[in-house]
């Protein structure tokens, strides 16, 4: 006789997990902050710290969701699921720029309870200039003052400037018929860095670059040249200015196509720097060799570094993520 299949029917399951009880282990209030990605957790984390206590954590991590869903699309969707005890914390990208020019940019600037970067992302705080000679050192072991990235970056911004203002009001309009994401990227990447009169030369060649860029943006679009204007005005409230724009382009094109390229010029002069100092010292042959090595195995990947800095903490856009932290915690009281 032919066993009958048996069927069973699946309950559906809950596209986010149950979150555990705020109230964990009983002392404290645990209040769960989501956060676009992985690598969001260590930067949230680096800021949340700041405002923990005995009576208040906060557990940094991506949604809890089965199919594993990530992104700003994502957190923005469970906005309505956020309270107190759930906190959504994503990239501003243009929201901040755009606000209540569009929807997106409303939900992001108006929700209690998300938090924004107010940079375009966290990669531009970590890419913070007054920050990155301490990247180099703590790379290279070498502290010696050879580059002013401060200074190379205030000129850097001012030369895009101009190519940013077309990019950003092309991507408010939801137009790239202008200027696209991947021609603005083409334009504003460094491919060297020539350190001779802190990048001088390297800077001359990135200006002649983006003028020829600006006019035939302004020949073949004509009826926006006005409004790119004026675009440029509204987003100076916000904070843009000709010598700040590193803050508000997006996060990965500034730190993959900018800051690293200067880091790694930097850092090899650095160590090149030391290996010439250890060579001309009175140590010789095995005793030589092993200072070398050490030196070598002391020395780390740039790149790490800056992806664990923590120090843009005076940013003045941090500061206004800092009160509207500072709001809610006060808000709890």
């Amino acid at each position: 006789m032919k066993k009958q299949k048996r069927y069973y029917r699946e309950e559906p399951q809950p596209a986010t997990l149950p979150i555990v009880s705020r109230y964990a282990n009983g002392d404290y209030r645990l209040v769960k902050v989501f956060v676009e990605g992985y690598d969001d957790v260590a930067f949230w984390r680096g800021i949340f710290d700041d405002y923990e206590t005995d009576r208040l954590k906060f557990e940094i991590s991506v949604p809890p969701r089965q199919d594993l869903a990530k992104g700003k699309r994502v957190l923005l969707d469970m906005i309505p699921e956020s309270s107190p005890d759930l906190l959504l914390c994503v990239d501003s990208d243009f929201d901040y720029l755009f606000d209540g020019h569009t929807e997106q940019s409303r939900l992001v600037n108006e929700s209690p309870y998300l938090f924004h970067t107010y940079a375009y992302a966290t990669e531009n705080y970590l890419c913070h200039p007054p920050s990155l000679h301490r990247i180099c050192a703590k790379a290279t072991k070498n502290d010696t003052l050879i580059f002013d990235f401060e200074a190379f970056l205030r000129e850097y911004s001012r030369i895009i400037y101009p190519l940013f203002l077309w990019y950003a009001y092309s991507a408010r309009r939801k137009s790239e018929r202008a200027f696209s994401l991947i021609d603005f990227r083409t334009s504003v990447r460094l491919n060297y860095l020539d350190l001779r009169d802190n990048g001088q030369p390297t800077l001359e060649w990135l200006q002649r670059q983006a003028d020829k860029r600006l006019h035939a943006l302004e020949v073949h679009n004509r009826d926006w040249t006005h409004e790119v204007r004026l675009f440029g005005e509204q987003i100076a409230e916000y904070g843009v200015t000709p010598y700040n724009v590193y803050y508000f382009m997006q996060g990965h094109t500034l730190l993959d196509n900018v800051i690293i390229t200067l880091l790694h010029a930097v850092c090899d002069k650095l160590r090149d720097i030391t290996t010439q100092r250890i060579n001309m010292g009175t140590k010789q042959g095995v005793a030589l060799k092993n200072e070398i090595s050490n030196y070598n195995n002391a020395l780390r990947n740039v790149r790490e570094v800056l992806l664990d800095n923590e120090h843009y903490k005076d940013c003045f856009l941090y500061h206004k993520l800092q009160n509207d932290i500072e709001r809610y915690v006060a808000s709890l009281k």
